[in-house]
């Protein structure tokens, strides 16, 4: 994995004291690397939603166009996540996670300062579809370079992740405020990105020293297998869940009393309550050889928060808010389960990539079909129990991806 070091004449333990040094600092730039990238992976995504308001006003953006913005992250991850695997063999999955920054660096600086909507549109593809790349890349970035602690680095990744999603809810309108419009609010994220892209100049030198093996697993592959179909099932059903939360359930505490200010808080609070326990959670997942239990705990606090939500959405606010979140680990939890069902980096980026790819197209029907209920009932109860219906199926899916089946043993033959 790491390149060869020329000889010495230095004593063997000399010798061994500096290649145990510097696999140790190869080893620290992967993982700032990789916590780098995996802060930049929502930001992208979520940061033009705050200012939404100014960029439809500068643009003079019909209501159709802004709702082909607002879909684009699903589109991007559907479409460039599904390439990831076929581009990192062809040129280096270093290689790749780097172009893939430069691209979000070039999208996320292009559209602050275009003045046209159509590019404004193409440039924010361009970054998204950077970012969706390296998602899909990410679990087997870990599987190659942290094999025997996989639930453990995709808990400081996730995190890491979760992080960024905050932070971009939270920060982009008061940068845009401090320093004069929502142009500067979308481009500070770039400056993020650059940052991210640092670790990945040197650890491009990886793709040198590998050689490239013919490809043996393909996305039609792993869709005919019944762990991939699960697992992008999975995948889709709790990603929905929060599209529909993230991008819903401040309206509803705004329906229900609360001031903008208040219900963005508790939006705010519903996020953060996944950092700590995705810093724990994928670890304990890892280490467990039936992971059943913790991931049927939680998703439990899927129907137990809806259920107050409909009997009492004002008044236990905060209680359901972080019942929710809790709920919200899931996405965690399957991505540690991806870097477990495959034996190579190689399975790992196909399960990883028709999971994603084919999972984030059911999570695009999450905010639309609870947009459309509310709108027809009026109200918030139905809309809720549409997403507690939707998340029983997790249990049963659960059971299914937490049996110890790798991908390679369920491969069709070509």
């Amino acid at each position: 994995m790491w390149p060869i070091l020329p000889k010495t004449t230095d004593s063997a333990p000399e010798t061994m004291a500096r290649v145990s040094t510097s696999a140790r600092r190869a080893t620290i730039l992967v993982l700032v690397g990789i916590v780098l990238l995996s802060s930049n992976l929502r930001p992208t995504a979520v940061s033009v939603g705050p200012v939404l308001a100014e960029v439809r006003d500068a643009f003079s953006m019909s209501g159709p166009v802004a709702g082909l913005l607002t879909s684009l992250p699903v589109v991007a991850f559907a479409v460039f996540g599904a390439l990831a695997p076929a581009a990192a063999r062809r040129i280096g999955i270093h290689r790749v996670t780097l172009l893939s920054i430069l691209a979000a660096v070039a999208g996320l600086l292009g559209r602050a300062v275009t003045g046209s909507e159509a590019l404004f549109l193409v440039l924010s593809l361009l970054a998204l579809g950077g970012m969706a790349m390296a998602n899909v890349l990410l679990p087997s970035l870990v599987k190659l370079h942290f094999p025997d602690r996989i639930g453990r680095v995709t808990a400081i990744y996730t995190t890491a992740l979760s992080v960024g999603l905050t932070a971009a809810l939270v920060l982009t309108v008061p940068v845009a405020h401090a320093f004069g419009g929502w142009r500067w609010g979308l481009g500070a994220w770039a400056a993020l990105a650059i940052v991210a892209a640092l670790p990945w100049l040197s650890l491009v030198a990886h793709d040198r020293n590998l050689e490239r093996a013919p490809r043996t697993i393909t996305f039609g592959q792993v869709a005919r297998t019944p762990l991939g179909l699960a697992m992008a099932l999975f995948f889709g059903l709790q990603s929905l869940q929060a599209y529909a939360i993230f991008g819903w359930f401040a309206q509803l505490w705004r329906d229900s009393g609360y001031s903008a200010t208040v219900a963005g808080l508790l939006a705010g609070l519903l996020a953060g309550t996944a950092i700590p326990l995705t810093l724990w959670l994928p670890n304990v997942v890892a280490r467990r050889e039936d992971p059943r239990r913790v991931l049927y705990a939680v998703i439990a606090a899927y129907p137990v928060g809806f259920l107050g939500l409909m009997l009492a959405p004002h008044d236990l606010a905060i209680v359901w808010a972080v019942v929710v979140g809790v709920a919200t680990v899931t996405f965690p939890l399957i991505l540690t389960l991806i870097g477990l069902r495959a034996r190579t980096p190689e399975g790992t980026a196909a399960l990883s990539a028709f999971t994603q790819s084919t999972g984030y197209l059911v999570a695009a029907l999450g905010p639309f079909l609870v947009g459309v209920v509310h709108d027809t009932s009026g109200g918030w109860t139905w809309p809720l129990v549409l997403l507690l219906a939707l998340a029983l199926p997790l249990f049963p899916l659960a059971a299914y991806v937490s049996r110890p089946v790798m991908i390679e043993d369920q491969l069709p033959e070509r």
